[in-house]
């Protein structure tokens, strides 16, 4: 949806892209948000989520050492002020969500929930769900944290994408329409919600099925077309974009639509 070339250099070229500070304190903030749960609810409180921060830090750097290059110079210095200021940051973000919601009333039907359902035709959906609440009513609520800020009104629509199309996945899994969809934004202090219906959620997989045709037909020409937009300044692949005086990689003449309908990221 974003552009259709970023899509090819991602999923299909599978081209390297740079560790980003953004995506990566969204990563550690996530952990902390969701292993705070793991305490007793009387314990779930801000000093206890921000100290949680360089522990979730150091476990990711664990997995991805390559990360410290986040914090070094161009000639490999390390740059400890920086990681502080950025670990900061991350407990700000934390201590945030505090005034947008109170853990010690919540109890999380699931956390990080991982959800995959096929499609009549075989298209599988799936995607993880940051927070599942379920009300003494079953009631289901779909709850997603953003570090960022909230979009303009304008914009609200390609944010809310995303909840609808996990809501999808959980109606044609559990044969009931969530009752609310919640976008937590951290980076502003705002928190988006939307009730959806099946017309909504029946209209969203009208828009993965064709989106799901159009990457078919495009892996089948090789054409991928780009799409500039002011995302383009923050996209590592400008040395192979023909917007940029770039090159493609060659086209690889294995790929072929997958019978099974599997997609890849939209």
């Amino acid at each position: 949806m974003q552009c259709p070339l970023l899509y090819r250099f991602r999923v299909i070229d599978k081209l390297p892209e740079k560790p980003s500070a953004a995506a990566t304190r969204g990563t550690v903030v996530h952990a902390v948000l969701e292993r705070l749960f793991d305490a007793p609810a009387a314990e779930r409180t801000a000093p206890r989520a921000r100290s949680m921060v360089p522990g979730e830090w150091e476990r990711l750097l664990k997995a991805r050492p390559e990360l410290t290059e986040l914090f070094r110079t161009e000639d490999g210095a390390e740059e400890p002020e920086r990681l502080e200021q950025w670990l900061a940051d991350a407990e700000r973000l934390v201590e945030q969500w505090f005034s947008l919601e109170d853990p010690t009333r919540l109890e999380p039907a699931e956390r990080e929930l991982y959800v995959e359902t096929k499609l009549e035709g075989g298209l599988t959906l799936r995607g993880y769900i940051d927070r599942v609440d379920v009300a003494p009513s079953g009631e289901v609520r779909i709850v997603d944290y953003k570090t960022g800020k909230a979009p303009a009104p304008q914009y609200a629509a390609g944010a809310l994408f995303q909840m609808k199309f996990y809501a999808l996945v959980l109606w044609r899994l559990r044969g009931a329409v969530p009752r609310r969809l919640q976008l937590v934004y951290l980076g502003s202090g705002d928190v988006l919600t939307y009730d959806p219906d099946e017309s909504d959620l029946l209209a969203v997989e009208r828009k993965v099925r064709a989106l799901w045709e159009a990457i078919s037909q495009a892996m089948e020409t090789g054409v991928f077309l780009p799409r500039r937009t002011k995302l383009c300044g923050w996209c590592d692949h400008q040395a192979h974009c023909p917007e940029f005086g770039g090159t493609p990689p060659p086209y690889p003449a294995a790929i072929v639509p997958a019978q099974s309908g599997r997609m890849g990221q939209v």
